[in-house]
């Protein structure tokens, strides 16, 4: 059976369509796990004995076995029951695993005829697709997918949410706000929840908020690339960069980022030059406690004239990259951001 996308699943929860088995899997887990807290209160919608009729079981300490007879019994005065089956674990070594050949017939015998009154939902924290058994979940099952989301998908996820709150947020914060947070939605979340509070009785996130209040999880990767640049490691700045943008980070918002590495650096001499303590500067400049040291033994010794002309050349690329000079697109961007970290590198 192939697998749901996520538009495709909330559709058919909309229509009351439920299937016998669901596989949700995926790195994103807040997603994953709303997503099966949504199917089992649709289902159980009209039961009035909710607490009979929905049962949870931890791979990591019972066997699927007492989920399948779980689901195998029928429902108190409710349509369905619900079963959730969490920690699954199919891992590419099979150390790990808690879902293991042996179950492999009580699975195959309960796939191939579930019951029709109950709703059975895997919840997998570890799924190697090219596995046997993880295959024969995805085939027998309704299976979705949770990736984890880019940059303008977490956007799309932050209006939703402060729509929700009734709050609102320019869109100058909420770049920076996902900029900061990275493709974690369970933090963005949070930050949005936080910033909420934070921003009453207007009700209104900007930017000065969102800079005083959230710290940056993408902080040590985009001080590592610039530390890669400034020593002139090609190869090394080349890969941190792959996985900053394989991580999900939207080109734009991550040349705004080593911008902004640059600029402190900027700032940083300059403050030390107006004899400002260093303490004091690493304070100013939010810099990460162990990066301080590094940062401004760095910002000391870098000239100003090669700052400066690192600064017109991100500007350059930030020109590039808006206009589509090259090629348009996530392919275009990152090709620009690619050039950017190579003249850098040979600088």
């Amino acid at each position: 059976m192939n697998p749901l996308s996520r538009e495709d699943l909330r559709n058919q929860l909309k229509r009351h369509e439920f299937a016998p088995v669901y596989l949700l899997f995926g790195a994103e887990t807040y997603l994953r796990d709303l997503a099966a807290k949504t199917i089992a209160d649709l289902v159980l919608a009209g039961s009035s004995l909710r607490e009979f009729n929905e049962t949870e079981f931890s791979l990591s300490n019972s066997p699927v076995q007492h989920a399948l007879a779980s689901a195998e019994q029928m429902p108190m005065v409710s349509a369905r029951r619900v079963i959730r089956v969490m920690n699954v674990v199919v891992s590419a070594s099979g150390t790990k695993d808690n879902l293991r050949e042996e179950d492999e017939e009580s699975l195959t015998r309960y796939l191939n005829n579930p019951s029709k009154t109950s709703v059975l939902v895997f919840i997998a924290d570890e799924l190697d697709k090219r596995r046997k058994i993880s295959k024969l979940l995805l085939e027998k099952s309704t299976s979705v997918e949770f990736a984890e989301l880019k940059d303008e998908e977490m956007l799309g996820w932050a209006k939703t949410k402060l729509k929700d709150l009734h709050s609102e947020a320019d869109e100058r914060a909420l770049r920076h706000l996902v900029g900061l947070v990275g493709s974690n939605v369970r933090r963005l979340t949070n930050e949005i929840e936080k910033l909420t509070v934070a921003a009453l009785p207007d009700a209104l996130i900007n930017f000065e908020l969102v800079e005083s209040l959230v710290p940056d999880s993408r902080e040590l990767s985009n001080f590592d690339l610039t530390d890669s640049l400034l020593a002139k490691n090609k190869t090394r700045a080349l890969q941190i960069l792959k996985k900053i943008l394989d991580d999900g980070a939207e080109p734009l918002m991550l040349l705004g980022l080593i911008a902004s590495n640059f600029r402190r650096l900027f700032m940083s001499k300059e403050l030390m030059r107006q004899g400002v303590e260093r303490r004091e500067v690493a304070r100013i400049m939010r810099l990460p406690y162990g990066k301080q040291e590094d940062f401004l033994a760095t910002a000391r010794r870098i000239e100003t004239e090669k700052l400066t002309w690192i600064m017109q050349r991100i500007a350059k690329t930030d020109v590039a990259i808006k206009s589509s000079i090259g090629g348009g697109g996530t392919a275009g961007s990152r090709l620009q951001i690619e050039m950017l970290v190579c003249e850098l590198a040979n600088f």
